[in-house]
């Protein structure tokens, strides 16, 4: 059952939806935000690198295969993306008291960049955590599958590459264990859900865990 809008909080809600490549981060996102919206809530779907002008942009050089950037060049272009992306995006729609669904956040940059890449973590943190302000999601939802997996999905549906799809299996397999470290780390902000099965078994978890998420925060309003 959909948890029924809540128009007298007059308070946002941030939700995150992560994962590696072919994890269907997407494709959950935007079916939350419709089953949501069919509940009467005010929703906003939005999605990184890429929710904003700028965003768009800098989503198309830092993924350009024929572009060659060193790890940190490829970190300052998402950080600048996400810096628009809180300013134009998420800070008006979560002030309006939206709830807010983004496909990738910071956690993303943790994961590819940190443990994929190898660079600082601890510096990373730092520098997110000035891209967005000091915004964090109130939950996340975190979709677990294999590299091998979610790396045959992604190129059963688009022979078009892109420089992070196109990295290889080890560095998926550290960006996906990256991610665990994090659920792990943080588990009451980030929910693990098996991404391995049809969307619509994960559809039917995300939305009990997201609706049991809304009714206990509604409860402590």
């Amino acid at each position: 059952m959909l948890a029924e809008a809540d128009s007298s909080s007059g308070r946002g809600a941030f939700i995150t939806v992560e994962g590696g490549d072919g994890a269907g981060k997407t494709t959950l996102a935007k079916s939350l935000a419709d089953c949501l919206g069919q509940a009467g809530r005010a929703v906003r779907l939005t999605f990184e690198p890429g929710g904003t002008r700028l965003g768009r942009q800098l989503r198309t050089l830092v993924l350009d295969p024929q572009l060659d950037m060193g790890d940190w060049d490829e970190t300052w272009l998402f950080l600048a993306a996400r810096a628009s992306h809180v300013n134009e995006v998420l800070k008006p729609a979560l002030a309006a008291g939206e709830l807010v669904f983004s496909d990738r956040y910071s956690d993303s940059t943790l994961a590819y960049q940190g443990y994929g890449r190898g660079l600082d973590l601890e510096r990373l943190r730092r520098l997110n955590a000035e891209a967005t302000q000091g915004l964090r999601p109130d939950l996340t939802l975190l979709l677990d599958v294999s590299a091998e997996i979610g790396l045959a999905r992604t190129r059963a549906r688009s022979s078009e590459g892109d420089r992070i799809g196109d990295a290889d299996l080890a560095f998926h397999r550290r960006v996906n264990a990256g991610f665990r470290t994090l659920a792990a780390e943080q588990r009451e902000r980030i929910v693990s859900i098996d991404a391995s099965r049809s969307a619509s078994s994960v559809l039917t978890d995300a939305l009990t865990i997201v609706n049991d998420w809304l009714d206990a925060r509604c409860g402590d309003s």
